[in-house]
């Protein structure tokens, strides 16, 4: 008899917002969180760099009506230092931030841009075994000719922080396909501790960064580098794929959109009527109007336009395919 997932204990959420796109992202991440989770217990809190030597300009969200919206929502604004990565490497930061959340408690962390669409308390972490999100391609690494394989590169990075490699394979998979060695997005994963999972995160990022095993020479670390080091950060800490029930996140209860184009192109009704919803309120709308993708896409009707392009039930196969026609038709922003 299979055993019942746990049910989730309290646990705390953050994203990364800074000056630019990211701070009408992470306001839109908590606007619509709190519309999905109006009896969270956990805290709301989005990690915010500082200025310091390495960032060239002020990294923190500088829009008075953001900060605004952020304070109503409850939202914590938590400070943190880059000691390592910043503004060149900015995917660092979510490494980073890790430091600056409470330790020894269960934390969820989310890509800015991603929207909440269902209660988060319905999903049932596993905060023992940390996981990652599979919504992902094949983007790393690329094969050369006559170069090593993906079992070769994959086992060299276990070797290097003595993880045992075998363990960590989908051997349902073809041996030398993509789908078989532990492989993430970064844009979600959790864990029991942030400082646990932050230590952990670093030390492989830096040491992957600096001193890379052979085989992966001619492989590009820019911007993979995060997504290479969080495969071996969860097997190392106990966790791996699948230790959520399939959909459960990047599904029923959140969506990757990445681009608010590709967003209407190609996700549910559901998430599109979600998106609606939660950029209606006043305050929101006022704030949300500063950020040219949102004011158009959302607010001027261009989404439903992008939208109309295409049979959400018959897709393109490839994503570059839907960019392309939305390009065409003049409708594309980032």
């Amino acid at each position: 008899m299979a055993k019942k997932p746990k049910k989730s204990t309290s646990f705390n959420v953050f994203v990364v917002g800074q000056s630019g796109r990211l701070q009408y992202e992470a306001l839109l991440f908590a606007a619509s969180f709190r519309h999905f989770n109006p009896n969270f217990k956990g805290r709301l809190i989005v990690a915010e760099p500082q200025p310091g030597p390495l960032w060239p300009r002020d990294p923190r969200m500088d829009d008075a009506l953001v900060l605004e919206a952020l304070n109503e929502l409850e939202v914590e604004v938590i400070p943190f230092e880059n000691r390592v990565f910043g503004h060149s490497y900015p995917y660092g930061n979510k490494i980073e931030a890790l430091k600056a959340l409470p330790k020894g408690e269960p934390f969820v962390f989310f890509d800015t841009d991603t929207l909440i669409t269902g209660d988060l308390g319905d999903v049932p972490f596993d905060f023992d075994k940390p996981s990652a999100s599979l919504k992902r391609e094949g983007t790393w690494p690329t094969l050369e000719l006559y170069g090593p394989g993906y079992s070769d590169i994959w086992k060299s990075l276990y070797d290097k922080f003595g993880l045992d490699f075998e363990s960590s394979l989908d051997l349902s998979q073809p041996d030398e396909y993509w789908k078989r060695y532990l492989y993430f997005n970064a844009g979600y994963f959790f864990y029991k501790c942030p400082h646990a999972f932050g230590e952990k995160f670093l030390e492989y990022a830096i040491r992957i960064r600096d001193d890379a095993p052979k085989e992966l020479v001619c492989q590009t670390m820019d911007p993979w580098l995060d997504q290479v080091a969080l495969p071996l950060v969860v097997h190392a800490l106990g966790g791996g794929r699948n230790t959520l029930p399939e959909g459960a996140l990047d599904g029923a209860t959140s969506c990757h959109y990445r681009l608010f184009p590709m967003l209407y192109a190609r996700e549910a009704d559901h998430v599109v009527e979600a998106l609606e919803a939660v950029c209606g309120p006043n305050k929101i709308k006022k704030a949300l109007k500063n950020h040219n993708p949102i004011k158009r896409m959302v607010y001027q009707g261009r989404g439903q336009k992008v939208r109309d392009l295409f049979d959400q039930d018959d897709l393109p196969r490839k994503e570059q395919a839907i960019r392309n026609r939305i390009k065409r038709e003049g409708f594309w922003m980032r």
